[in-house]
């Protein structure tokens, strides 16, 4: 199955130290693509003042909500990917990938024009303050015209994820990530463009990475080999992308319009606060990256194990990612809870700000291994072909949790610290019905290879 040294063979030989090669490159990968918008953070917090940092993290929620559908959707196209690379399947492999990257272009284009007239109107809905929803305004407009190269660059790298190559797109990364640094320092500070400057700077280092992951993948010579004469959207493929990627897009973009409603009860405390969640949530965000990497390891490994029918060692990848998982969360947790203040001067010098940022990282740092567990059942499931019920599941006990602890108990207790305990409990109620939803599922699942139903032709929910 292996055909060059940057694939990993995921069905055979030991399981852990793969895992590890996988999951590691494919960490600082996301660390990388993260920084693009801590740079913008950090820039424009010690260059631009408090407002303009309070701007720029204002629209983190609202890109999550626009981009994670799509972004979801490449979940699908990693899956089908894998299942055909592990089979031997090259014509389907082919056509796979020419519909994902086709799709990433389109979906790309749509995000473009969607989010740069979408931008002040959702601004709007979400009580953004008057002082600086007209910076917001500028940094999403400039941010969504670089969508169609951030689509293609993330279809594109789960091509490689899907034969395990997570290797070279960190190495496009690095030097996306080196580009960004210097824009947004020239764009800020030697042509003090603010706002405008840094979101440039972010576009710009997209287009790098879109350009280096298409060439890699028109230089390859497997089965993924990419020819833009070939590009095209065949109706199979697409169904077969979507029923596993639309119900895990939709799960993000849901999750994330609740983190908009918390964004919302930030706001409600002022400008300050607004600047202290925007750098405490860019923490959080590296925390995620680092056990999302493992979550798609498992998903990956499993979808190439569901694909030859080999159940058992389905189950020691779920394990030992597991075990890796809650390694990689109870060290960067506990390091970002016991460094906090530390960690949080990097974003700011202001007092008021850090002091609002420790409030959030002390309830939500600690027990981030929570959510590393509550990500992990949904990716194993999908890479077993089943993705709209623990879709349905984490919607209810993530979003569910948090509109509760927002508009039922937050009113009556606002502080900070309150609001976001919201979060570990919210982990907790989804883990108990994600695990209930994977027992039923792996029973059907064993039936179904027993019998010699393996789900290379398509999957179901």
């Amino acid at each position: 199955m292996k055909t060059n040294k940057y694939e990993i063979d995921m069905c055979n030989g030991t399981i852990m130290d793969k895992l590890i090669s996988f999951s590691l490159p494919l960490m600082l990968s996301s660390i990388l693509q993260l920084m693009f918008n801590a740079v913008d953070i950090i820039v424009v917090g010690r260059f631009s003042g408090s407002q303009a940092l309070a701007a720029v993290g204002s629209t983190t929620a609202l890109i999550n909500i626009f981009t994670n559908l799509f972004i979801g959707i490449s979940l699908g196209a990693n899956v089908l990917a894998a299942r055909y690379f592990a089979a031997g399947r090259e014509k389907e492999m082919s056509e796979a990938v020419h519909t994902a990257i086709t799709l990433a272009l389109l979906s790309g284009i749509i995000m473009a024009f969607i989010g740069a007239g979408a931008s002040r109107f959702a601004l709007g809905l979400m009580d953004t303050p008057a002082d600086v929803i007209d910076q917001s305004v500028t940094y999403m407009r400039i941010y969504f015209m670089g969508m169609p190269f951030f689509m293609l660059y993330n279809y594109g790298a789960a091509v490689l994820r899907a034969v395990g190559d997570t290797k070279r797109p960190l190495v496009f990364l690095i030097a996306a990530g080196l580009a960004n640094v210097v824009l947004d320092l020239a764009l800020v500070i030697v042509i003090p463009l603010g706002v405008a400057g840094v979101a440039i700077g972010t576009v710009a280092s997209q287009m790098i990475s879109c350009i280096l992951v298409l060439r890699c993948l028109y230089k390859s010579e497997g089965s993924y080999q990419l020819r833009f004469s070939k590009l095209t959207i065949k109706r199979t493929y697409l169904k077969r992308i979507f029923q596993v990627g639309i119900p895990a897009g939709i799960q993000s973009t849901v999750i994330n319009i609740s983190n908009a409603l918390l964004q919302s009860s930030v706001n409600s405390f002022g400008s300050t606060a607004m600047a202290g969640y925007t750098a405490a949530n860019n923490i959080l965000g590296f925390l995620y990256v680092a056990v999302n990497a493992v979550t798609q390891a498992c998903m990956s490994f499993t979808s190439q194990n569901y694909s030859v029918g080999k159940q058992k060692r389905m189950d020691r990848v779920l394990a030992d990612c597991m075990v890796l998982s809650a390694a990689v969360s109870v060290v960067l947790g506990g390091g970002a809870y016991v460094f906090g203040s530390q960690v949080l001067r990097i974003y700011t010098v202001d007092a008021d700000v850090i002091r609002c940022g420790l409030e959030i990282l002390s309830i939500t740092t600690v027990p981030y291994f929570l959510c590393g567990i509550m990500d992990l059942i949904p990716g194993a499931l999908r890479g077993m072909g089943h993705s709209a019920v623990p879709m349905i599941l984490s919607v209810i006990g993530t979003v569910g949790t948090r509109v509760l602890w927002i508009y039922g108990f937050f009113p009556q207790n606002r502080s900070l610290r309150f609001l976001f305990i919201s979060y570990p409990g919210s982990w907790i109620a989804t883990i108990i019905m994600q695990a209930v939803c994977f027992y039923f599922v792996r029973r059907s699942c064993v039936r179904q290879l027993k019998k010699g139903g393996v789900l290379c032709s398509g999957s179901h929910s």
